[in-house]
């Protein structure tokens, strides 16, 4: 079946473009295309669509509320804005309904990516209810001690970017969100930033001070009580298998940027939990005590009761994000890192037994039933059984110093 792609911009010739730019691709999708929000909403209502492109200056109805309304009424669609550079303070102001932000001018091969690789995304999460949950996720629930701590910091006229990044590198939410922001096409970056304190600095002290204070683009964790979940636990796990994953691809003297990598894939690999935590509670619950009860794996239960996993849900979104592909794919797979077929060492890899050796070395770990650990098979593909008790021992360390990994 085509993908549905609905781009909407008040001025013909702009449309007309996009008409000329994607011409080769209208056997794969099928495009739409409207001048107006309004009209963009009545096409809505009569069928959906995977992705909407839309501008941000427009007459009557502008982008943001626009993406606003679809957020509310149409919230499975992946929502683009493709906008001039003079609207940055408009950005801002769709930071929380927008998954990823394209400049003006706009190259096709670019726009093209960007689109194909949003609708294919909707393909790892089969569930649509789950699936509309994760599209509609605004921003990911940071832990509320960091989220009072960047508060409090941005309110002082001595606020500093080292100490803004710091708090955000330790919070998984914060983390995935400042990355988004600063990956996108929007700010003309000629590489991924996979970073924090890159990420801050390029964003700068007045606009994170918007984005948090103004636009509230992080939010604490509501605790809401859910049985078997823990948020200081998941928080030092996600920290703990960073840390791992930096440090094991350190060991194997990576270039600093595949070292960013891994570290930020191991941090976030567990994103899906914090999803679904705080949008399906009382379903996420319920999984964990059945998972608690049968002695399995809370992906497998995951897999069984909602046809996805917490891993497919947090890709889904990192993806929707726009955060690197390698990121991404360690999410997908680090339970079963055989079925991506990705066979290198890298990103994945690093997640995968960075998840692993942390729970071995802390029981205390939250994927109840977790005898699955390692994949073996995985390994001995890679050549790695020869130096695993190298690396558990690194990953033992670093488990031991409470998921630091010093330079």
């Amino acid at each position: 079946m085509k993908k549905r792609i609905l781009f909407v911009d008040d001025e013909p010739e702009v449309l007309s473009g996009l008409r000329r730019m994607l011409r080769g691709l209208r056997h794969e999708w099928e495009m739409v295309f409207t001048e107006s929000g309004k009209q963009a909403l009545d096409l809505f209502a009569e069928a959906p669509f995977d992705v909407v492109v839309t501008d941000m200056r427009m007459p009557e109805m502008n982008g943001a509320q626009l993406l606003a309304r679809i957020t509310r009424d149409f919230p499975r669609a992946i929502r683009i804005v493709l906008s001039g550079y003079s609207d940055q303070d408009m950005i801002l102001k769709s930071v929380c309904t927008a998954h990823q932000y394209l400049s003006k001018p706009c190259d096709a091969e670019t726009l093209k990516a960007v689109i194909t690789r949003a609708a294919s995304l909707r393909e790892t999460v089969y569930n649509e209810k789950v699936r509309e949950v994760v599209a509609k996720m605004e921003t990911l629930p940071s832990v509320p001690t960091l989220y009072a701590r960047i508060t409090e910091v941005l309110q002082s006229p001595q606020a500093s970017m080292q100490e803004i990044g710091d708090i955000i590198s330790q919070d998984v939410g914060m983390t995935a969100k400042i990355l988004q922001l600063v990956n996108s096409a929007f700010f003309g970056l000629p590489r991924k930033i996979t970073r924090v304190s890159q990420a801050a600095g390029l964003l700068g002290l007045d606009t994170i001070r918007t984005l948090v204070l103004t636009a509230g683009v992080f939010k604490a964790f509501e605790q809401v009580k859910i049985p078997g979940f823990d948020l200081d636990r998941l928080w030092g796990h996600s920290m703990g298998v960073g840390a791992c994953a930096r440090g094991l691809a350190r060991h194997q003297a990576l270039p600093r940027e595949a070292v960013d990598t891994a570290s930020l894939a191991g941090m976030l690999h567990d994103a899906g939990k914090l999803v679904l935590a705080a949008a399906l509670p009382e379903a996420f619950g319920e999984i964990m005590e059945r998972a608690r009860q049968e002695g399995r794996p809370l992906w497998e239960v995951e897999q069984e009761t909602l046809q996805t996993s917490h891993a497919e849900i947090g890709a889904y979104l990192m993806g929707a994000w726009g955060l690197p592909d390698a990121v991404v794919e360690a999410l997908t797979f680090h339970h079963q890192p055989m079925k991506s077929h990705v066979y290198e060492i890298g990103p994945l890899l690093f997640t995968h037994v960075g998840d692993a050796l942390s729970r071995a070395a802390d029981m205390g770990a939250d994927d109840i039933g977790g005898n699955r650990l390692l994949d073996r098979a995985y390994l001995e593909k890679l050549n790695i059984m020869k130096i695993l008790p190298k690396w558990q021992e690194i990953c033992a360390e670093i488990v031991t110093r409470g998921g630091e990994d010093h330079e």
